[in-house]
């Protein structure tokens, strides 16, 4: 009876090896499907593709720019003391213009030895070098402040240099809320596009359909300044006005790229 229903068992064995050997196939063939398509660039065959470009101007609102108070002294601590006298009347003076806590940053801060070879006799060629030593110390702290008040910049400048800063450099000129000024320029770029697709289409007499694909790639360019102090001019020692910043205006622009399917 065991006999009979092995042999019974095993007339079905084909049967089912076929079934899931067509499933297994499905499943392949789902598969390859998915890996074309999900996140590739699954496009109409019949596409045209356009640029578009658009541009907003405005006035900047904002004025950033850095400075440094270096000192030296013999020892680490005298010169961190000498910088942070200058750097308190800096602090003082800006915050006496309405400058604000949050909007005066340190972007760094460095203490490090001086070295000076010594001199020794020499009698024999080549001279060796004398053995280094210390000399002293020197300190560089470096502030990054943001003027909200654009027209108070010169003032902000004049005021740390008049106070002790060495250098004053990376001055640019932003907009504190560019997202209005982003989407007025793409809907310009937009619109660009759509026009030149237009015209593409009636010269290739073809039927816009849809959009099948958008990519944009937007930029915007901060004015920069330099003063006299940040060339090395000895501004921050020299005796004159504040310095006159005009600003100009910025320029916000958006390129896009859209892809329309045709017929």
């Amino acid at each position: 009876m065991d006999e009979v229903n092995k042999g019974s068992a095993w007339k079905y064995v084909p049967a089912f090896t076929i079934v899931l050997s067509l499933f297994l196939l499905v499943q392949i063939v789902s598969s390859i499907k998915e890996y074309r398509y999900i996140g590739g660039d699954a496009l109409p065959q019949n596409v045209i593709t356009v640029n578009g470009e658009g541009k907003t101007f405005a006035v900047p609102d904002i004025a950033t720019f850095s400075f440094s108070v270096i000192e030296e002294g013999k020892t680490v601590k005298e010169a961190q003391d000498k910088a942070t006298v200058k750097m308190d009347l800096a602090l003082a003076a800006m915050k006496a213009l309405g400058i604000e806590n949050k909007d005066i940053k340190t972007s760094g801060y460095n203490a490090y030895p001086k070295y000076e070879n010594e001199q020794i006799v020499c009698i024999t060629y080549p001279c060796p070098v004398g053995r280094q030593k210390i000399i002293g110390y020197e300190v560089n702290q470096n502030i990054t402040v943001k003027v909200r008040k654009i027209d108070d910049a010169g003032k902000t400048i004049d005021a740390v240099t008049t106070a002790g800063a060495s250098n004053v450099s990376g001055i640019s000129f932003t907009i504190d809320d560019e997202d209005a000024l982003t989407r007025d320029a793409r809907k310009k770029a937009i619109e660009d596009a759509r026009e030149k697709a237009k015209e593409l289409a009636k010269d290739l007499d073809v039927r816009l359909v849809r959009i099948v694909n958008f990519s944009e790639n937007g930029r915007g360019y901060p004015m920069y300044f330099k003063t006299e102090a940040s060339l090395g001019m000895g501004g921050a020692d020299s005796a004159v006005p504040a310095p006159t910043l005009p600003v100009g205006e910025n320029e916000i622009v958006s390129n896009v790229t859209i892809t329309y399917e045709i017929r």
